[in-house]
């Protein structure tokens, strides 16, 4: 059995989940979305739980019992209570603003960046006040229902000025660690 498969998913309060059509459609106060689902795994909704089976224990049925289970269990924290990523930009000059369903950002460009938010995912900016040896720091906080359109837009957002290792400036997801470098130094 799959250790991850076995576990049973607990129906959150206010979050309706409907079976159908090889699809799991679920809808709660952040949102709705829908999962489709393997046709070899069997998804059944009983008593306020989700339980995922599967036909046999053949390695492949093994991988797709876990899988399933992992993304239906993150549609229902999701649909219940979000998703949330956190982006660090840092850098003389860099801005981060939201208007309407864009994030406008300065990024040492010479021109502004435009990135245009995806359906279902919202942004907010705030400024993190400074040391004297740090660099300006602005966090931007991305909140959506799907943790995978989350992600993605994280890592777009992200490529658009990653961190350099000599200065840290850029934009960083916010847990990651970026191995900074020493420079050069002059002979003396």
């Amino acid at each position: 059995m799959s250790r991850i498969g076995k576990l049973s998913i607990k129906v959150e309060d206010k979050v309706k989940v409907a079976i159908a059509n090889g699809k799991a459609n679920l809808e709660g106060p952040k949102g709705k979305l829908s999962v489709t689902l393997h046709p070899d795994v069997k998804v059944e909704v009983k008593d306020g739980q989700v339980n995922v089976t599967r036909p046999s224990d053949s390695r492949k049925h093994r991988a797709l019992h876990g899988l399933t289970r992992a993304i239906l269990a993150n549609a229902m924290k999701g649909v219940a209570t979000g998703w949330e990523r956190a982006l660090a930009i840092r850098g003389v000059g860099y801005k981060a603003e939201v208007k309407g369903k864009q994030l406008h950002l300065a990024l040492g460009y010479s021109h502004p960046v435009v990135f245009d938010l995806p359906e279902g995912v919202t942004a907010e900016v705030a400024k993190t006040p400074r040391t004297e040896e740090q660099l300006p720091t602005i966090d931007v906080t991305l909140r959506s229902a799907d943790r995978q359109l989350l992600g993605e837009t994280a890592v777009r957002i992200r490529n658009l000025r990653p961190p350099e290792p000599y200065k840290g400036k850029g934009i960083k997801l916010h847990d990651e660690t970026v191995r900074r470098k020493e420079g050069k130094t002059g002979t003396a």
